[in-house]
């Protein structure tokens, strides 16, 4: 099985810069490479952070610029969407009455679940009473099939700033999963750069995504954390009985210092 997770698009209506960046153009590059370089991929996953300010017109650029893909593609919330103005434009039939904007992708012998860690005025993300309940019933129904998870916010801690809108309760989320006896990669976006290690038992890796990134602020490094122009970032998952590969490719690779000002409205 070979699959894309893109996250962190942010886009805006057509024509309007996030922090300077056109990511219209970005995911446009990003849909392009796709289907240039892993058009044997079985489906696209999408983590969150859909647009940036979430108004219906974002959401109907996304669908126009996600039309020339040539597989699948599913999508969840992050803390930047609007679960309404998302549905409007995409359809109430992804509205999971527990899950909301999750889903359940059997394939390969593999369940993947694209979890909705998002919670309206909320930067960091939650789980509803329904959600953990989707959850749980999920992980039953997999049986002993081995398990992918991902989802916008990150459960475990990075030392880095970010860390202060986690996703909230991270020890249910990781008593819950480790429940299953073969999780075998959580996977979330929100961060705006890569890491990889273990947490209470779980593989957990974060990926830069589609906007800008940040440069890794762990305790000791001297200054502020900086956001960078690149690289603009997707994550090719490769999975078979034996394991799970998670292989980060840049498809735009550059790593220009953003001006603060960029920022200034938060």
């Amino acid at each position: 099985m070979k699959f894309i997770v893109l996250s962190d698009l942010h886009l805006s209506a057509p024509g309007v810069p996030v922090n300077g960046l056109d990511t219209g153009e970005r995911l446009a590059a990003a849909v392009a490479c796709i289907n240039r370089d892993h058009a044997n991929a079985d489906f696209v996953l999408i983590a969150g952070d859909l647009a940036d300010r979430a108004e219906p017109a974002a959401y109907h650029a996304l669908r126009d610029l996600l039309e020339p893909l040539t597989m699948p593609v599913h999508l969840t919330l992050g803390n930047h969407d609007h679960r309404d103005n998302f549905l409007s434009v995409w359809g109430m039939a992804l509205d999971h009455p527990q899950g909301r904007i999750s889903q359940a992708i059997d394939h390969d012998g593999y369940r993947i679940l694209l979890l909705d860690s998002s919670e309206p005025g909320l930067v960091g993300g939650r789980l509803c009473e329904g959600r953990w309940q989707w959850l749980e019933d999920r992980l039953g129904e997999a049986g002993d099939r081995p398990v992918i998870v991902v989802l916008h916010h990150h459960a475990a801690p990075l030392s880095l700033p970010v860390d202060d809108i986690v996703l909230e309760d991270g020890t249910r989320f990781a008593e819950t999963l480790n429940r299953h006896p073969d999780v075998r990669l959580v996977l979330s976006g929100h961060v705006h750069l890569p890491s990889a290690g273990t947490w209470r038992g779980l593989p957990v890796v974060t990926m830069a995504g589609s906007h800008y990134s940040v440069s890794p602020h762990v305790p000791g490094v001297p200054g502020d954390q900086r956001q960078l122009e690149g690289p603009a970032q997707m994550a090719v998952v490769l999975a078979d009985a034996d394991g799970v590969m998670v292989h980060f490719h840049d498809y735009l690779d550059r790593h220009l210092i953003l001006a603060p000002g960029l920022f200034a409205h938060g």
